[in-house]
């Protein structure tokens, strides 16, 4: 049995770019996963200077994570995306192409974009932070 998820828009609230403002979930088992960097199997930073493709790496990094428990993108209950920019056209894009890439769906769920001066990494420029609720 699955944890029933419900994504609520109400009427009162502005219109979004594909998420929702409200998630909740019923029952069910939750996975939290680190935030998911531009790194690969081997630690190394993918794509310097690149968002694209650094956003591609974020998206496969928590493809694999979210499969190691059970989950797919539909699964996740909340999204944090970091960019580091201050522009909102870059934030916007980054936005467009993660809800395009191979964990997509995961953005229609209650989700927040910052732009930020910095990452963890030297060269970072995107971070994405999710919860799942783990189907049973």
């Amino acid at each position: 049995m699955s944890a029933k998820i419900t994504r609520i828009n109400p009427d009162r609230l502005h219109e979004t770019p594909g998420y929702h403002h409200i998630t909740v979930v019923e029952a069910g088992r939750t996975a939290y996963l680190a935030g998911q960097c531009p790194l690969d199997r081997y630690g190394s930073l993918v794509g310097p200077g690149s968002l694209d493709m650094q956003i591609d790496q974020v998206a496969a990094n928590a493809a694999i994570a979210l499969v190691a428990v059970g989950a797919l993108p539909q699964h996740v209950v909340r999204s944090v995306i970091y960019v580091c920019s201050d522009d909102t056209d870059v934030l916007g894009a980054a936005w467009r192409r993660l809800t395009s890439s191979v964990i997509g769906p995961a953005f229609t769920t209650a989700s927040t974009l910052l732009g930020v001066a910095q990452l963890g990494f030297g060269g970072q420029l995107i971070e994405v932070d999710l919860t799942a609720s783990l189907p049973q």
